[in-house]
């Protein structure tokens, strides 16, 4: 099986977008998802044109396509300003040519319904624009692959969809959940996936490890996937390393790690 493997800028979040492009694109991979960049994310509602222009021609110097961005809507806003400013970050992913808008739901109870409301009526949008968002598990409204479902059911639109990310289901419930008991069912509805593994010693769960290092069984994982349905992309979004040569390392290696996988589907 041949999917789009992409590969995050967390990896190298403390350098700048345009350096994480080029050693994301020397690594091998033709996609990237930008996240934060030293502390900012550097595609934002708030964002000018100028701005988004600037980051996606970096993206083509580099030879990747940003094909994914990170961003949640601001819940604390209220209903209205909340659809309004998901709706500008809507415009500066397209202006980027990213076709999909990763969120993690929210943690706070009482905007659980607020964040369903922005997301009906914020999908739509989305459509018109090329942009498909996409919600991972993250804690709080996003916990389990059951929260993931009731999600998609409530938003209840095709622009909008689940992002299947293994590691966090282990982090958020401290190991008590694991991805590959419920994959199958979610997969379905699982629009992107994130390579995550995670580790938990002594009760603590920790992310930064390179796939096939940790607990997930990233076999069973992307079979059940794939047998679901589902037909891409991947993003790579941590590693074990922290030194910039040391992830260039850790992220060629997840790039050939998951291509073997898919290979054998």
């Amino acid at each position: 099986m041949e999917l789009t493997i992409g590969c995050t800028t967390r990896p190298y979040a403390g350098l700048s977008y345009e350096e994480a492009f080029e050693r994301i694109a020397a690594a091998g991979y033709t996609d990237v998802a930008v996240f934060a960049s030293q502390k900012v994310v550097p595609v934002r509602s708030d964002s000018t044109p100028q701005e988004v222009a600037a980051v996606r021609k970096a993206a083509a110097a580099a030879g990747v396509t940003p094909s994914m961005l990170i961003g949640g809507p601001k819940l604390d806003l209220g209903l209205e300003a909340a659809v309004a400013d998901y709706r500008r970050l809507i415009d500066s992913a397209a202006a980027l040519g990213a076709m999909w808008l990763l969120n993690g739901g929210t943690g706070k109870e009482a905007l659980y319904e607020t964040f369903f409301e922005v997301m009906r009526r914020a999908a739509p949008y989305a459509e018109s624009k090329g942009v498909k968002i996409t919600m991972k598990p993250h804690g709080g409204i996003s916990l389990t692959t059951e929260h993931l479902i009731e999600a998609h059911e409530k938003v209840n639109h095709p622009a909008f969809g689940i992002c299947f990310d293994p590691g966090n289901i282990i982090y958020y419930t401290k190991g008590e959940m694991r991805p590959e008991t419920d994959v199958a069912g979610v997969a379905p509805r699982v629009t992107t996936g994130i390579i995550k593994d995670c580790v938990v010693v002594d009760g603590k769960p920790d992310v930064m490890v390179t796939a096939g290092d940790g607990l997930v069984n990233f076999y069973t994982v992307l079979s059940g996937l794939v047998g679901g349905g589902f037909d891409g992309p991947l993003y790579v979004e941590c590693v074990g390393s922290s030194e910039p040569k040391d992830v260039d390392r850790d992220i060629a290696f997840t790039l050939g790690y998951v291509k073997g996988i898919l290979s054998a589907l």
